[in-house]
């Protein structure tokens, strides 16, 4: 018997085509359900899932008995008898105001299997300009992009180019169950799998079988099939050269205005008839680039980055000897210099 292919590389340290060929979509598509619930993947998701929560009172539970946890939820998974529970409501402020549905750990283990498993299939299938929740992408590496791509349509900064700036409407809220599924479906094609999917999308609703919980790994997985609809619509469709995502949150470049307030009514048609999504009406926003680009928490002007203005004031209201790192390495991003000194300073005298 061959040894079965592990997936532990494929998140955290990049999967590197050792196979010649790669693993053929074959395998993923008539395997899904068997990998997601196997005992190895569901120990490993676990150790990927306790770090950082190792001292969280629900994990120390659950890992007292985790043998008997694990093969406790392969044995119901592997009978088709697991039921989601229910989940626990909180807010945080990131900076704004945010509800947070958090499942019980026997359940968000389940969701780093399924995550560890059905990431590699539909990663390849994004475009390389959605940032959000993947592989070597990230705020930073957003910004960056968004950098060159400025750089390059304004010739180096010598014209001027506009950005449009969009935000789906309350996106997690607005996600629809089944369209997801299909969309799912479309490379899932072990019913199992499909089965254990929808389970996991039905576990929560906002109403009329909309919704995600923005708690969950899987949602930011999700996130990215649904709105890669909208990526290649961008991409193929209007034939957008200098687009980029991350979650709900997109930019196009042009060094025409006028067709950026044309391809607004484009998208928003899309969006509505194709994902029942429509864009915020207050955040479709143009603006020259010399005027900066607010993204991500950055803005990006001619010749610098430099850190948004309710950024630095939240970093200066809050900063402390605990979380200076943390600010530190947000500031070795932009133009912050005298931030960053001004910061240090702060925290010397506290």
């Amino acid at each position: 018997m061959e040894k079965p292919i592990k997936f532990t590389d494929f998140l955290y340290q990049g999967y590197t085509d050792s196979l010649g060929g790669g693993v053929s979509s074959n395998f993923f598509h008539d395997h899904v359900f068997v990998d997601i619930i196997s005992l190895e993947n569901l120990f490993l998701a676990w150790h990927e899932f306790k770090k950082g929560k190792a001292k969280k009172p629900d994990v120390q539970e659950f890992e007292f008995n985790i043998e008997e946890n694990i093969f406790q939820l392969h044995e119901e998974l592997k009978s088709w008898t697991y039921q989601h529970s229910r989940y626990t409501a909180f807010y945080i402020t990131d900076p704004k105001l945010r509800h947070i549905h958090k499942a019980c750990v026997r359940d968000r283990v389940l969701h780093h299997a399924i995550f560890r498993i059905l990431y590699p299939i539909f990663d390849k299938s994004f475009i390389f300009d959605s940032f959000s929740c993947r592989l070597n992408k990230g705020t930073h590496r957003a910004v960056r992009r968004l950098k060159r791509f400025a750089q390059r349509l304004s010739r180096d900064d010598s014209r001027n180019i506009f950005a449009l700036k969009c935000d789906v409407k309350k996106f997690f809220d607005s996600i629809v169950h089944q369209i997801l599924l299909e969309l799912i479906q479309e490379k899932i094609k072990d019913e199992d799998a499909v089965w254990l999917v929808r389970k996991i999308i039905q576990s929560f609703k906002v109403q009329n079988d909309k919704g995600l919980p923005i708690g969950n790994v899987t949602s930011q997985l999700f996130a990215n099939i649904y709105l890669n609809e909208l990526d290649r619509f961008v991409k193929h469709k209007l034939a957008i050269k200098y687009y980029l995502r991350y979650c709900d949150d997109f930019v196009i470049l042009s060094s025409d205005s006028c067709h950026l307030l044309d391809i607004v009514g484009r998208i928003q048609d899309f969006l509505n008839s194709r994902l029942k999504l429509s864009l915020h009406p207050n955040k479709v926003i143009i603006r020259k680039h010399n005027q900066g680009i607010d993204f991500l928490g950055y803005v990006v002007r001619p010749y610098c980055i430099t850190l948004r203005t309710k950024t630095k004031n939240r970093m200066l209201r809050k900063v402390s000897t605990k979380n200076l790192t943390s600010y530190l390495g947000i500031l070795k991003h932009c133009a912050g210099y005298k931030l960053e000194k001004k910061v240090t300073d702060t925290t010397t005298i506290i």
